[in-house]
């Protein structure tokens, strides 16, 4: 069998349960979420006209020894666990949902659902923004939870479209194989909706740039404004962990995993992460911030429709 799908019956490329992977995964990602803080610290310098140097890169981890040694902000009659529990939720998912990304042909794990897992701790954020807003028991930082509900209704099923669009041209849900359909031609050819709308869905779940909104200014920060020290450390480091969580799956699903000439498969599968990161981290700095209600209705109206015929396509080829 030749063509886009004929590696669907290959075995998985991604070796699951190396044990040096377990720790490596989560610092690769760690690695991956300060670069990007590093370079829009970078380029906010540079915007701004300021000299560039080594210093204005590491201001941002400088800054966090500041806020661990802040002390948290109480408000009066918050629920403390359910707020806590919310700021806690975002990074940890991110990191829990980047166990099944194969990284050089490498994973932590490489279940048959892997790309079901991907999606669940996604979703997870989902409970992990809306606690964070409805725990301090403020009214702004409600708001902003209920925004990003909002988002999450405009975005989900596109998304999820995008990611049944790759798990069908493979014929499974294992990321592995997902990686071995690929041998031929990559997803992202001919599935150029499907990889479009996965990152948009990485900036959605991540909650910036143009979907910002749920700590908009107009707020006085959302979900952010009443967190202070090491809660408000923590959900800003799941954004950025959830950015490099969504730039890494996306070279697996669309961009054919650590296939590549002359290089080896992990040094492959950095440079594709990079260069997707590089696109998502301009982006969240080039568009506007969209209000919930104009993109809930270009998600349903236009990208909805345009993900499910995507959708048909890999089934129409692989019946």
């Amino acid at each position: 069998m030749t063509g886009p799908v004929a590696g669907r019956a290959a075995q998985p490329v991604a070796e699951a349960g190396a044990w040096w992977a377990v720790p490596a995964a989560p610092a690769l990602l760690l690695g991956l979420a300060v670069l990007t803080v590093a370079a829009g610290a970078v380029l906010d310098a540079r915007d701004a006209g300021r000299a560039v140097t080594p210093r204005t890169a590491l201001r941002p981890l400088l800054d966090v020894a500041h806020a661990l040694v802040r002390q948290p902000r109480r408000l009066p009659a918050s629920d403390r666990l359910l707020w806590r529990l919310g700021v806690v939720t975002v990074p940890v998912s991110a990191v829990l949902a980047v166990l099944v990304v194969p990284f050089g042909g490498h994973a932590v794990a490489d279940p048959s659902v892997g790309l079901v897992w991907f999606n669940a701790m996604e979703v997870l954020t989902w409970a992990g923004l809306w606690l964070a807003g409805w725990g301090p028991n403020a009214a702004l930082s409600l708001v902003g939870g209920y925004r990003f509900l909002a988002q999450g209704l405009a975005y989900e099923l596109p998304l999820m479209f995008a990611l049944i669009s790759a798990a069908t041209g493979a014929g499974s849900l294992r990321t592995g194989a997902i990686v071995a359909a690929q041998q031929d031609l990559w997803f992202a050819v001919w599935m150029p909706v499907a990889f479009a709308v996965h990152l948009l869905g990485v900036l959605a779940f991540s909650f910036t740039g143009p979907f910002a909104y749920p700590t908009g200014r107009d707020l006085a920060g959302g979900v952010l404004g009443e967190v202070g020290g090491a809660d408000r450390l923590l959900l800003r480091a799941g954004r950025r962990l959830w950015l490099a969580a969504g730039a890494a799956m996306a070279v697996p699903l669309f961009l054919g995993g650590g296939a590549g000439p002359g290089l080896p498969a992990w040094a492959w599968s950095l440079v594709k992460t990079l260069l997707v990161l590089a696109v998502l981290v301009a982006a969240e700095r080039r568009l506007p911030v969209l209000r919930a209600d104009r993109w809930v209705e270009f998600a349903w109206v236009v990208l909805l429709p345009l993900s499910v015929v995507q959708a048909l396509v890999p089934a129409l080829v692989v019946l």
